[in-house]
């Protein structure tokens, strides 16, 4: 009967954005709920109306690139607004205009660097299934293609900082990684054999606390561990003793503040507690909300090295855990 009247007196008080939210939610606290979606709209208003005609941000270099583009995008969308009606349908068209203007037609690369493609690339896999927008499918596809095309040149069998590297390092890898399981969820083919060629290369970065390193096992930290657990998770490969230590290192080292890169790290690490333990999870994410919320800014942003686009979309999707909207985010 409680929990009757607890659903009863939810529908009758949130808007609906926040309705169906609540849905998803796993938080049972009611004014928890309410607190992360009204910080998780400010930063949405904040995006809005930062963002310049042309549908980048102009806070400083980085909110011109392609692939910060994608990550505000993604924020955007994570929360559950409609992208063809409600307040933020200009704001996410416009941003999806800019990324697709930076795709090479010919190639298919989007922006200057792989860093740039995989998170683009990603937020085009996440918005294709919920839009009309009909270019979104043909520039998944290249974008797709390019990814498998980079890793086949490849020696290590993943990625670096351009399409024609022949080295490879994890920050760069896991973001090609996330967009092919994006683009997997979407519909499109991506081969096993690419996703455990990557994995392998994951692997032969792993140390024996867990913990993964850049190019080698050397000098692991919380965020390319974060990333070295999100990759196994996302190939379910739970099983495994690489995931399992992978998991290990992050309870026994994740912070929030990201050992210098607090927002990069934030939304890594996010994704990887959450998939990596329901209960860890419920400690992370309510630490995560206090200290967003104490360091939100009165216009909804929030700022960091890389600014304040980048800053706020990163620290948005930290959150957006508690929505699962978006396939990418769904356990």
């Amino acid at each position: 009967m409680k929990s009757c009247l607890t659903l009863f007196f939810i529908w009758a008080v949130l808007p609906c954005n926040t309705l169906r939210a609540q849905k998803l939610f796993e938080e049972a606290n009611d004014d928890l709920v309410r607190q992360i979606d009204r910080m998780y709209k400010n930063g949405l208003d904040y995006l809005a109306k930062s963002q310049t005609d042309g549908g980048n941000w102009s806070d400083n270099s980085y909110g011109s690139e392609a692939g910060v583009v994608g990550l505000a995008t993604l924020a955007l969308l994570a929360r559950g607004d409609d992208p063809e009606f409600g307040p933020y349908r200009l704001t996410v068209k416009r941003s999806l205009d800019y990324v697709l203007a930076r795709q090479d037609k010919k190639t298919g690369y989007i922006g200057s660097s792989m860093y740039n493609h995989g998170f683009a690339t990603l937020a085009l896999a996440e918005a294709y299934g919920i839009t009309n927008d009909l270019r979104l499918g043909p520039a998944l596809q290249q974008a797709t293609d390019l990814i498998l095309g980079s890793q086949k040149g490849n020696t290590k069998g993943a990625w670096r900082y351009g399409p024609e590297s022949k080295d490879a390092d994890t920050t760069v890898s896991g973001a090609q990684m996330v967009a092919l399981f994006a683009a997997r969820n979407a519909g499109l083919s991506v081969p096993e054999s690419a996703i455990e060629k990557a994995i392998e290369f994951f692997i032969s970065c792993q140390d024996s606390s867990g913990g993964f390193g850049y190019t080698s096992k050397s000098g692991p930290n919380q965020p390319r561990s974060a990333i070295g657990c999100l990759v196994l998770a996302l190939s379910k490969d739970t099983d495994s003793k690489a995931y399992k230590q992978s998991v290990k290192y992050l309870m026994e080292n994740a912070s929030h503040d990201g050992q210098g890169h607090k927002f990069y790290s934030l939304y890594y690490t996010s994704q990887a507690v959450f998939r990596a333990d329901p209960s860890l999870w419920r400690v992370w994410n309510s630490k995560n909300v206090k200290r967003l919320l104490s360091s939100q800014s009165d216009d909804g942003s929030w700022s960091g090295n890389y600014g304040k686009a980048f800053s706020t979309s990163a620290a948005l999707l930290s959150l957006a855990l508690n929505y699962r909207y978006l396939p990418i985010y769904e356990r």
